[in-house]
């Protein structure tokens, strides 16, 4: 779903994707009956005023007879009221149906976007994937609530005035009808010309949502660097793009309705003309004439009707067609068939075996990593930005799959493990905490109904969140802006380790989980790492030193491979990358520390 797919022209009308769509009729059959029957009902009662108008005329108003003239006022008043409760009847039902069709629509996509891998969305602008469940189901909705069902009042419509015409007088029916060959034309114009408007509408609002999005989550940004003015003229060549795509549809509607007026208009000249001679022969009742002129006005409101129903269609084809490309793209992740459960809670054996990865073809950001953690050890990773420590993380959670080589959990691999097994057993704490709109509570619980209210204080006493909790207003109860903007960055990891600490996993997995709190707050949660760290297997990925000289063993990455593996103390002795890296970060601390021979390119620049 790249942004060339939105320029992509198609079918105007595509069968397979209409036979698709129809398949979210089959849960309403009920609206659906009900629907039908009210509207060849209604279309039967439109077919009856100008053939009463006919019958009042001549055989009454132009013989002097009113006898019966009441009965026939009283026949419009009673199809008038039955056309109300009619029409009522099929917009509710239709409404009411397109509503629970696009709830049920709207959920499939949402549950698919759920089991969609991490990699789809580093290809995929959030923008555009929001434009598919809200501006492209609205669409469909469009189809279903006032498109697909109601052509078929005006099919029925039509094919009943065309009947009513032909039996009452074939000739003025031909008259009528002769027309239809330049509406054709009209209409087949408007078709092509207004298909490939219908598709650059939908892509550009795509572009527009996409670019909003990140923009107003950037907005920090761009105002640091001041940058509105490059942003604010980027966005006006978007949103001249969409204007412009909006002109183009305009402009043939502009053209079609009245073009399709004016035919209308000639064919009642014809009537007019033709059928007045005639009248005058007395070859034609006035009143028949008068039916006719009518008739041949309904004859051409569902013509006008079935073009914009065609707006409809048009629309509702370029969107389900972005809509089941998004729910045909496989999750390249997924638990294998029959994958089985891995060991019990309280392993956390962990084991990589020459594992290679790529993000993108041959560009390997691992090379041949092998390491084995054993249940309950505490595991440090270093290394320089792009060494593949955060990749090590992904691949162990299967955010993304290795390309070569395996991984294991308690003996199994990681492909052979339910998704939802594998990640509930660890407990992943990240550098950019993500919190979501509402409580504090909330946030730590993210939902989960076997996580107690006791273990949300117990964690968040475990963390020394208490403290900072106990000052906000409302307490566990205090209301958390979006993405955590109303708390500071310690704050939010905070709340990371307790929401962590309160789904009890069998490993922790800090991601460097202290970069971006004060030293006051680090050493809060350094306490409560010790703690919290007894028992459980633990990998930490940082930056600070100090927060893996602690650790039973460290592994030292550089250019994707592992090139070092001890404690804190046999790397510094080692005098190899890790000592180097130490020198970097301490040099200034150290005032005894024994001089360093010039720092190796290879680490140079780390920070």
């Amino acid at each position: 779903m790249a942004t060339e797919h939105d320029e992509i022209l198609g079918k105007a009308y595509d069968a397979r994707l209409m036979r698709r769509l129809l398949t979210y009729l089959r849960p309403h059959r009920r609206s659906v009956g009900v629907s039908l029957a009210a509207i060849v009902a209604y279309s039967a009662l439109q077919l009856a005023p100008p053939y009463l108008t006919k019958i009042a005329i001549d055989d009454h108003i132009a013989t002097g007879t009113l006898d019966g003239l009441d009965r026939i006022a009283v026949a419009f008043l009673a199809i008038l009221a039955g056309s109300f409760v009619l029409e009522y009847v099929q917009t509710y039902t239709l409404q009411m149906m397109g509503q629970r069709i696009m709830y049920d629509l709207r959920m499939e996509i949402y549950r698919h976007l759920q089991r969609l891998d991490v990699r789809f969305y580093d290809r995929n602008p959030v923008g555009r994937l929001m434009t598919r469940v809200t501006t492209d189901v609205d669409a469909l909705n469009d189809l279903f609530a006032s498109g697909v069902i109601a052509i078929g009042r005006d099919v029925v419509t039509l094919a009943g005035i065309m009947v009513v015409l032909l039996w009452m007088d074939w000739r003025l029916a031909l008259v009528a009808f002769s027309v239809l060959p330049a509406i054709a034309l009209v209409t087949h114009w408007f078709r092509k010309n207004a298909r490939e408007s219908y598709r650059q509408v939908r892509g550009r609002v795509a572009r527009i949502n996409a670019f909003l999005q990140e923009n107003i989550t950037g907005m920090a940004t761009v105002q640091l660097f001041r940058a509105e003015g490059r942003q604010f003229a980027r966005f006006d060549a978007v949103n001249g793009e969409l204007r412009d795509a909006h002109a183009a549809s305009i402009f043939y509607y502009a053209t079609f309705y009245p073009a399709v007026e004016l035919l209308g208009a000639v064919a009642t000249a014809l009537l007019l003309w033709y059928g007045g001679g005639r009248s005058l022969q007395g070859a034609v009742e006035l009143g028949a004439l008068v039916a006719f002129i009518q008739y041949a006005q309904r004859f051409f409101r569902p013509i006008s009707d079935l073009s914009e129903k065609f707006n409809i269609l048009q629309s509702a084809m370029a969107s389900s067609e972005r809509i089941f490309d998004l729910l045909d793209t496989p999750a390249e992740i997924r638990s294998a068939p029959g994958a089985k459960t891995c060991a019990p809670a309280g392993g956390g054996h962990l084991r990589f075996e020459n594992v290679w990865f790529a993000y993108r073809d041959e560009d390997y950001v691992l090379r041949d990593v092998s390491f084995e953690v054993a249940p309950g050890e505490r595991v440090g990773v270093v290394g320089a930005t792009g060494a593949g420590k955060t990749t090590l993380i992904n691949l162990l959670m299967r955010f993304y799959d290795v390309n070569r080589g395996r991984i294991t959990v308690d003996g199994v691999n990681v492909r052979e493990i339910p998704l939802a097994d594998l990640r509930g057993r660890f407990g992943l704490v990240q550098q950019d905490v993500y919190l979501f709109s509402g409580s504090v509570r909330e946030n730590v619980r993210l939902g989960n109904r076997g996580i107690t209210e006791v273990d949300v204080r117990g964690a968040i006493v475990a963390v020394r969140a208490d403290r900072f909790i106990a000052r906000l207003p409302g307490g566990l109860d205090a209301a958390v802006g979006e993405r955590g903007a109303t708390l500071s960055a310690g704050q939010r990891q905070l709340l990371s380790f307790a929401r962590a600490l309160a789904f009890a996993p069998d490993v922790l997995v800090l991601d460097e989980a202290t970069s971006s709190v004060d030293t006051d707050t680090e050493r809060l949660i350094q306490d409560a790492l010790r703690v919290l760290m007894e028992g459980r297997t633990t990998i930490a990925i940082a930056h600070r030193l100090s927060t893996v000289q602690d650790m039973d063993k460290i592994l030292v990455f550089h250019r994707g491979e592992l090139r070092e593996v001890g404690s804190h103390q046999q790397l510094l002795a080692r005098r190899g990358l890790y000592h180097t890296l130490y020198l970097l970060q301490y040099k200034d601390q150290e005032r005894g520390a024994p001089a360093a021979g010039p720092v190796g390119p290879e680490l140079s620049g780390v920070g």
